[in-house]
């Protein structure tokens, strides 16, 4: 899919290493600098690939997802905002609507080392079952030898919010994740709260664990691709670890029988649900500032 993107037809050259295209319905920004390869959905703000000079591919994306209007891309960096996970009403999107809704491309800067790119979402529209609320948020980008991504958000709601990152392994059997923390709410497993006594998390089967107390920065090594990625989370409460192993993988129709084997997802998350209540930050007058980061080397 990620060559796929970047053998589509220039529909705009918006700097010499920036260019517009098109894949299906949704509109791409690609990025084609000396020291990174990038691309981007305006659906979502949605980082879709990632790749500095010299490595292999960080990011992994579905060669089965579609890119249609209102559906939601398997891969990359969905943006989950403002909520993550299931709605708490029925009819709403899981992970919130900001990862279907157009963004727009605010700014954008190019030096020797990468690119830096702004993407804004403004949601005005009355619609009862957000509450009429008034949103607004930017996610910042900044892609070269390293990735940096920053969503920065402002508005009247019940919130919480995650980078859900896909990264590309060679094989989920030989991937192990360090820097998690020890207490986690084990989501497969009825949400009970549980420890990781080693300090090492794996992922023989289907897993979903949200870390309650994370280091800084959670390093994945990866023994097929030889190679160590390191996420470093600021700005962060929990940090979710997930790959929905064989059984879930092949109910999954925006993703290949065995996608399964070839991603892990590190997420940083800002205000989930805690251990021992159902209960959310919530704002219901003023406003509510959150603000989620990632930074990403290899």
């Amino acid at each position: 899919m990620i060559k796929k993107i970047f053998a589509l037809p220039v529909i705009e050259q918006i700097s010499p290493v920036l260019s517009r295209r098109k894949l299906d319905e949704l509109d791409l920004i690609v990025v084609d600098h000396p020291q990174v390869k990038a691309s981007f959905a305006l659906q979502g703000a949605h980082l879709l690939s990632w790749k500095p000079a010299g490595e292999e591919e960080v990011l992994w994306l579905s060669n089965n997802t579609p890119f249609k209007n209102g559906v939601a891309i398997r891969g990359g960096v969905p943006v989950c905002w403002p909520w993550f996970g299931p709605a708490a009403q029925q009819g709403l999107p899981a992970h919130g609507f900001a990862r279907n809704l157009p963004w727009t491309l605010k700014s954008h800067h190019e030096d020797a080392d990468g690119v830096a790119l702004t993407f804004e979402l403004t949601q005005k529209r009355r619609d009862e079952k957000i509450l009429a609320a008034r949103l607004y948020a930017v996610s910042a980008f900044r892609v070269g030898k390293t990735c940096e991504i920053d969503l920065e958000s402002h508005g009247e709601f019940e919130t919480t919010s995650a980078l859900h990152t896909y990264f590309n392994v060679g094989d989920i059997a030989k991937v192990s994740v360090s820097g998690l923390g020890d207490r986690f709410i084990d989501k497969v497993n009825d949400a009970k709260e549980d420890v990781l006594t080693d300090g090492i998390q794996t992922f023989p089967d289907r897993t979903d664990r949200v870390y309650l107390n994370p280091q800084d920065c959670s390093v994945i090594n990866d023994e097929a691709l030889n190679r160590i990625i390191a996420v470093g989370h600021q700005h962060h409460l929990n940090v979710v670890g997930w790959n929905p192993g064989p059984a879930l993988s092949i109910s999954m129709g925006d993703m290949p029988d065995d996608g399964y084997k070839t991603f892990v997802c590190v997420e940083n998350g800002l205000r989930f649900r805690n251990a021992k209540s159902d209960q959310r930050e919530t704002c219901t007058s003023g406003a509510i500032h959150s603000r989620c980061e990632t930074l990403i080397y290899v």
